[in-house]
């Protein structure tokens, strides 16, 4: 609340520079002299300029003083008028982020016998803790001491186990509660933080096959409730953490269902949309709403929507924990989708009521950039938002025992913080994967800043979302009606070529987007835009069905045996359908869930996939490591356009297989090739894949109409 009448505003913008606006109204916006009042002392202030904007004169003034940020200090005017200093673009200096920079612990810290809460807010000059026993009590309030670094902090005596807490935090004049932004629990829709006691919680990760390079990964997104919530999933609790992590579940048909299905399938990695708490669904009756969670609220706080008991601060924690430690259990890792570029509202966010305009970006004109298209662009470049982000993600790694993370909207994040990223999750677990939307948005920030595609080479141990993957094999993403490589379209027959090859530059000489395979996340389907299948039933309307499933398994059969890191969307395998939504972040389970029935209606499919990601995982020519390898493994094929073949040539002396041959046919007629020199024996067919030899062949080989070979070879030629 505000306490004072301000009559003109003055505002602290550079460390000696003080800006003052004098409305027109008041004494027609002239002063010929200011100073400064700190306590009874009057410091003057030198005005290097002054200029009428809009409906006041701002006076660009300067003070020799070094003035103490966190003190309250008074501008007065030749006239005796008076207004209280406030804090403006200062805190977007690199002055103020190195003199408040601070590397310590924040939030709270908790034993039985006491708890110790810290906060950063090196521009308040009063903050108070609020505690309460729970949600309906009345509270308690002890004032924090300021300590260096801007850093406040107090001591409770007491077991505060399961007591809700936020801060009063008085800035500029003006006193707002923030929840901490290191909460680790949040009360029923993230109105509190919770204290809670993390050495309760801990679970013991079960060992994990070996990851030893990031193109053995093979990624599969999905949502905690679209996961388990059609009626014929199995789990028992559908649409929860408790529910991704139940094992054994089986459908109508008495096949298995989620996680086992999963994991029969061959997956390494399930990635799931944002389990930090989110806005978006009520948690008091989570099932009357439906969010993908890109609105984050608590960044370190998992959603309580998905848990048992949204009004217990352990239920959220312990749930997740059982989640991710059943996947391990299985053998499988988790990704983390984490949504750090922005948050929900910027001005009831916690960071924006803790130190107004620090942790965001503005533009040339003062104003929050948007270049998230959301409102708000998250300012990882400063020194203690970069910490918060990498702190962060040290808390999930060591908490939670996550294995990895996916970061929305990676290009808004700036490079110095993704690869400090790299660094935390390599001393925790070199096995990591960290991977990214690099696109090119509109943030002030250097372009040479930003961590997007175009500047991969500075991110050697990141993977970034492959667009041009994407929109070569199945068409633009934007155009619905555009067809790519895998239906039927020629125009992109040589980008398909160079995506096979892990987007690397087929010579040397030749520069690719990527440097390292393992930078490639290739896709053509996510929960972003139109499903796979919902794209063809459009730009192929009037083809049979068995047509438009045959360019869906090419496509993503491209997914799998291309060089990079494979990533599928839940369902592709069994051709999901949106029913045409293109964007279904809030559309109900109708929508989104995932039809286990249409697993089983399309069983064929899901075994072929299944196969040719055992191809994959067996024949290590799939997975190279560089971008040298490539090059020398990897030999197309002199065949006609639309046809694609080449050879993967092993240089391993123990491998059991020599060479393996790619053949794929987009075209919807037979084609007829010569097979490189030597017997070979067919893995992949136009009907079946696995590691089980279907034949053997030489020569001339006839392909089928809209049909994907995999061929291998013991010997050397």
């Amino acid at each position: 609340m505000i306490s004072i009448e301000r009559n003109y505003y003055a505002y602290l913008d550079e460390m000696h520079i003080i800006t003052i606006l004098l409305p027109f109204q008041y004494h027609q916006g002239r002063s010929s002299r200011f100073f400064l009042l700190a306590g009874t002392e009057e410091i003057p202030m030198d005005i290097l300029n002054s200029l009428p904007i809009e409906d006041s004169i701002k006076y660009t003034c300067r003070i020799d003083r070094e003035l103490s940020i966190g003190e309250q200090y008074w501008i007065v005017d030749e006239y005796g008028g008076k207004t209280d200093l406030q804090m403006g673009a200062v805190i977007r200096t690199e002055q103020f982020d190195k003199k408040f920079f601070y590397e310590g612990p924040l939030g709270f810290s908790y034993t039985e016998e006491k708890s110790i809460f810290r906060l950063w807010a090196p521009t308040a000059t009063k903050v108070k803790l609020k505690l309460k026993a729970n949600r309906n009590d009345e509270a308690q309030t002890v004032e924090m001491a300021r300590g260096e670094k801007g850093v406040w902090s107090c001591e409770v005596i007491g077991n505060l186990d399961r007591y809700l807490y936020s801060f009063l935090v008085c800035v500029n004049l003006e006193w707002r509660e923030a929840v901490d932004p290191y909460a680790v629990s949040v009360a029923v829709n993230g109105e509190y933080g919770a204290i809670v006691d993390l050495e309760k919680t801990k679970m013991v990760k079960p060992e994990l096959p070996a990851l030893i390079q990031p193109t053995d990964a093979i990624i599969y997104e999905t949502h905690i409730r679209d996961f388990t919530i059609h009626p014929d999933s199995g789990a028992v609790r559908k649409g929860m953490y408790l529910g991704a992590g139940e094992a054994g579940t089986k459908g109508g048909d008495g096949e298995p269902t989620c996680l086992s299905y999963v994991k029969q399938l061959g997956i390494t990695h399930i990635e799931f949309l944002p389990i930090h708490d989110f806005e978006g669904v009520d948690e008091r009756g989570p099932k009357t709403d439906y969010n993908w969670g890109y609105n984050p609220l608590h960044f370190n706080a998992p959603e309580g929507s998905y848990s048992t008991d949204p009004g217990d601060p352990y239920s959220r924690i312990r749930e997740l924990k059982a989640m991710v430690n059943s996947i391990h259990s299985e053998g499988l890792r988790v990704i983390m989708d984490v949504v750090y570029n922005h948050v929900y509202i910027r001005e009831e966010s916690s960071f924006e009521k803790i130190v107004p305009g620090y942790f965001f970006r503005h533009n040339e004109f003062g104003l929050p950039s948007n270049g998230t298209g959301v409102g708000n662009d998250f300012a990882s470049e400063r020194l203690m938002a970069r910490k918060f982000i990498v702190d962060s993600v040290e808390f999930w790694m060591k908490e939670y025992q996550v294995d990895g993370f996916r970061f929305d909207l990676m290009g808004i994040l700036d490079i110095e913080t993704m690869n400090r990223i790299r660094e935390t999750a390599d001393s925790i677990d070199p096995a990591a994967v960290i991977i990214g939307e690099g696109w090119e948005l509109n943030t002030p920030i250097p372009d040479d800043q930003k961590a997007n595609i175009r500047n991969q080479d500075k991110l050697p141990g990141i993977g970034q979302f492959n667009d041009w993957f994407r929109d070569s094999i199945k068409g633009s993403t934007f155009n619905l009606y555009d067809k790519g490589y895998a239906l039927g379209n020629e125009h992109y027959y040589e980008a398909a070529k160079h995506v096979l090859a892990g987007s690397i530059g087929l010579e040397k000489k030749e520069k690719g987007i990527f440097n390292s395979p393992s930078q490639s996340v290739n896709y053509v389907e996510s929960h972003d835009n139109h499903t796979l299948w919902d794209k063809i039933l459009v730009c192929t309307e009037g083809l049979e069905e068995n047509i438009q499933q045959r360019k869906h398994r090419l496509a993503t059969v491209i997914v799998l045996l291309s060089q990079g890191i494979p990533f599928l969307h839940s369902g592709q395998e069994f051709f999901r359908t949106k029913e045409g939504n293109g964007n279904s972040y809030r559309a109900p389970d109708s929508i989104n869930k995932l039809d286990w029935k249409r697993k089983s209606r399309y069983s064929d499919n899901v075994e072929y996939i299944k196969g040719i990601i055992e191809i994959r995982k067996n024949i290590p020519l799939f997975r190279l490591s560089s971008a040298d390898l490539i090059r020398k493994s990897m030999r197309f094929m002199d065949v006609s356009a639309p046809l694609i073949g080449f050879v993967l040539i092993s240089f391993d002396e123990n491998a059991d297989w020599k060479r393996a041959a790619v053949l794929l046919n987009p075209s919807v007629a037979e084609r007829v090739i010569s097979l490189p020199d030597g017997e070979w024996e067919i893995l992949a067919d136009a009907e079946s894949a696995g590691l089980m030899p279907k034949g053997r062949a030489a020569g001339k080989f006839t392909l089928s109409p809209i049909s994907s070979y995999v061929l291998i070879s013991r010997k050397e030629v």
